[in-house]
């Protein structure tokens, strides 16, 4: 949704900042405060669409690092952390989803109306499940960690044990995100409005 290079990048290096910032206290303080990952992602997706070919790239890298940097410090290898396995790297498409949700979004809105809160709130719902079924399921079915023998039913009940946190932890993140894009929406017409009224 931004529409100069200097709003971009100013919006990426937002997001990249909270990314980090809840990512790391996340890993280091016990989840005192709530990983902003998936809101950051589904964010993305709408105020930067169009920038995908670099902006989902760096944001993606800069979660890794984030992790990688974190688990090293802790004194593990990374390679050999519980969330390290080859589900790992299922998270690329899991926040794929995110992006192409907040993306798909950003398309199809027609700016602050009550119909645009419900095509959000569908964008929001289908795009987090998508990304908390390839998230979770990769590492349900890929990681050594998870005790044989594997079945859907067990799978089934995993899913069940995190998908509300998760979801709301997404939802709150992305209402936030969604009152400073109002906010932001009304200042620029009051602002534009101010000029008009100078001329």
């Amino acid at each position: 949704m931004a529409t100069t290079s200097t709003q971009r990048l100013g919006i990426f290096a937002a997001l990249a900042l909270g990314l980090a910032v809840t990512r790391v206290h996340l890993s280091l303080f016990h989840h005192d405060i709530w990983d902003a990952s998936w809101g950051v992602f589904f964010l993305a997706g709408f105020w930067l669409r169009g920038t995908g070919r670099w902006a989902f790239p760096l944001l993606m890298a800069e979660a890794v690092l984030v992790d990688y940097v974190v688990i090293t410090l802790s004194g593990t290898n990374f390679w050999e952390h519980y969330c390290v396995s080859a589900g790992y790297w299922f998270l690329v498409p899991a926040y794929g989803s995110l992006w192409i949700g907040g993306s798909w979004l950003a398309k199809h809105q027609h700016g602050i109306k009550l119909t645009t809160l419900g095509m959000a709130a569908a964008a929001l719902l289908v795009s987090e499940n998508a990304c908390y079924v390839i998230s979770n399921g990769s590492f349900y079915w890929l990681s050594a960690h998870v005790a044989a023998p594997k079945s859907f039913a067990a799978w089934f009940e995993n899913l069940g044990h995190w998908y509300l946190p998760f979801l709301q932890t997404t939802a709150a993140y992305v209402a936030l995100g969604a009152v400073l894009h109002v906010l932001a929406v009304q200042l620029a017409r009051v602002s534009q409005h101010s000029g008009q009224t100078q001329h």
